[in-house]
């Protein structure tokens, strides 16, 4: 009792001294909160169904932000990952009959395989080279799914994979609860010293350099990280929708990672995630209006983009929130003095 006394207290005083201080923060905790007790208020299929693809989409979002957000490494074929770990998880369960357990964190090394495959010719490149260097690879991926459709499946795909769980609320509980903690692992990465680094570089590589930190080192790691936690979306994604097909590895795939990311902002982690439980469901519940779903769509994008250019969260972040000059803390808004340092807030 005095343990789960002594994790109480602790807890308590977490969310006191750094969970309630900022609004963001505050924000955070409740979409924590919202989407672990949502099935409480509504266990409609329909409703868990885009809620499961939103979480899933999330992690792929994120991983996309951890790589060209915080590196630079402008990737345009991010669907290159999300469709190799889907098809790699795929074929381990239908193939060597792996559950879904053991299927989606190999799929996922399969990913990390792929990211040094395509990070080792990508080092030397920058800017629109590497842009369209890296959208090449998924579709000399789809070519060979066509390829070898005796393996692949071809145009029709791998069906038949074992369920994520036994229903579709277990489905649901574990998609969100796997969202959170890798998204959580990646924005922890991201604020450590290795986040620090990706920054650096996306601002002034060859400065980095110069500093004597090894580049190309971190630039292999930060593909190889995207595409592990790409691969565990795809994993996941094929298990929940019993199938792998080349909609996985299509240049629309790519692209629309992208719109979600600078929709909700990039180098955030959170603004991805965020974009993604808003856009997503927004295209689903705009079915019943599908001769304006599609420019209803658009509208939401260019509205953003123009009066918020660098996304959606920051803006609202930057509303609520403001920076000490001296001490570089987060304060509310409406604080006179930093809450750190007691520097005025201007």
């Amino acid at each position: 009792m005095s343990l789960i006394g002594y994790y109480t207290r602790k807890t308590y005083t977490i969310c006191k001294e750094e969970v309630l201080v900022l609004p963001g923060r505050v924000a955070v905790g409740v979409f924590f909160l919202t989407v672990l007790l949502l099935p409480l208020f509504s266990q409609s299929p329909y409703l868990l169904r885009v809620m499961v693809l939103s979480s899933i989409f999330a992690i792929f979002a994120a991983s996309w932000d951890l790589l060209s957000g915080f590196t630079g490494q402008m990737n345009f074929g991010h669907a290159l990952f999300f469709g190799v770990g889907a098809y790699s998880t795929a074929l381990l369960n239908i193939h060597a009959h792996l559950p879904p357990w053991a299927s989606i964190p190999l799929g996922a090394l399969a990913a990390v395989i792929t990211g040094l495959v395509v990070g080792i010719p990508c080092l030397r490149l920058r800017g629109t080279y590497l842009a369209l260097t890296t959208l090449a690879f998924p579709i000399i991926v789809l070519g060979i799914v066509f390829a070898i459709p005796d393996v692949t499946g071809g145009e029709l795909g791998l069906s038949g994979l074992s369920r994520l769980t036994g229903t579709r609320l277990w489905d649901y509980y574990l998609t969100v609860i796997v969202m959170l903690a890798v998204c959580s692992i990646m924005w922890k990465i991201a604020n450590s010293n290795t986040g620090i680094i990706f920054h650096a570089i996306r601002e002034d590589e060859v400065a980095v350099r110069a500093s004597g930190i090894n580049t190309t080192r971190y630039k292999l790691m930060a593909f190889c990280l995207s595409g592990f936690f790409a691969g565990i979306s795809g994993g996941l994604y094929a298990h929940f929708m019993r199938i792998a097909g080349p909609s996985t590895l299509e240049v629309s795939m790519s692209f629309t990672v992208v719109i979600w990311a600078v929709f909700g902002g990039i180098v955030t982690i959170y603004g991805p995630v965020g974009a993604v439980f808003i856009l997503f469901p927004l295209l689903e519940f705009l079915r019943f209006w599908p001769e304006y779903r599609t420019l209803a769509f658009a509208i939401v994008i260019l509205l953003i983009l123009l009066y918020m250019p660098e996304g959606l969260f920051p803006y609202l972040r930057d509303k609520i929130e403001t920076e000490c000059p001296r001490c570089k803390i987060r304060n509310v808004a409406t604080r006179k003095t930093c809450r750190i340092c007691t520097a005025p807030l201007e």
